[in-house]
């Protein structure tokens, strides 16, 4: 990767919202070549989605998130990727990626309430032929989503010292 594609990487991951004139101040190079540059990234698939990151805790809209590991038989000519793709496809599913470790895939989902989650794993994932187990792990707080951190103006907060 070049220089510049990483500079410029490094600032839109900070921050989306900036635009190619600001970039290429930041950069001291122009607009044009910056523009360029992205539209480089953006067709090789390097970029692929410019993102808003929410705290879904200050919002009124309550929803429930579960991570989902599962276990699946690999398929004898595309391995983990066509089951992949079955569960990704589904609208519930916000992010999957094939792991190392005790399980193969790490499915995160949301749902309206529990029922759905619970709706979702036990009617839809499970009764995938590939499919040979899951555990479901429900999403309490977030603490830091994609490098940020969620509670910031919590930091000042003031903690009760515990003397044992």
């Amino acid at each position: 990767m070049k220089k510049l594609e990483a500079d410029i990487l490094g600032i839109l991951q900070e921050d989306c919202r900036y635009t190619p004139a600001k970039i290429a101040i930041m950069l001291n190079r122009t607009e044009e070549e910056v523009k360029r540059t992205i539209d480089e990234m953006r067709e090789r698939g390097v970029i692929v989605k410019y993102t808003a990151i929410v705290n879904d805790e200050r919002l009124s809209d309550d929803i429930v998130q579960a991570l989902i590991e599962v276990k699946v038989s690999p398929q004898k000519t595309s391995g983990f990727d066509a089951i992949a793709e079955e569960i990704y496809r589904f609208d519930e599913v916000k992010s999957c990626y094939l792991m190392s470790g005790g399980y193969d895939l790490a499915v995160f989902i949301e749902g309206r309430n529990l029922r759905d989650v619970a709706r979702f794993v036990s009617e839809r994932l499970s009764t995938l032929d590939e499919v040979q187990s899951t555990a479901t792990h429900f999403i309490l707080k977030k603490y830091k989503i994609e490098g940020t951190i969620t509670d910031a103006e919590d930091d000042n907060r003031t903690r009760i010292s515990v003397h044992a």
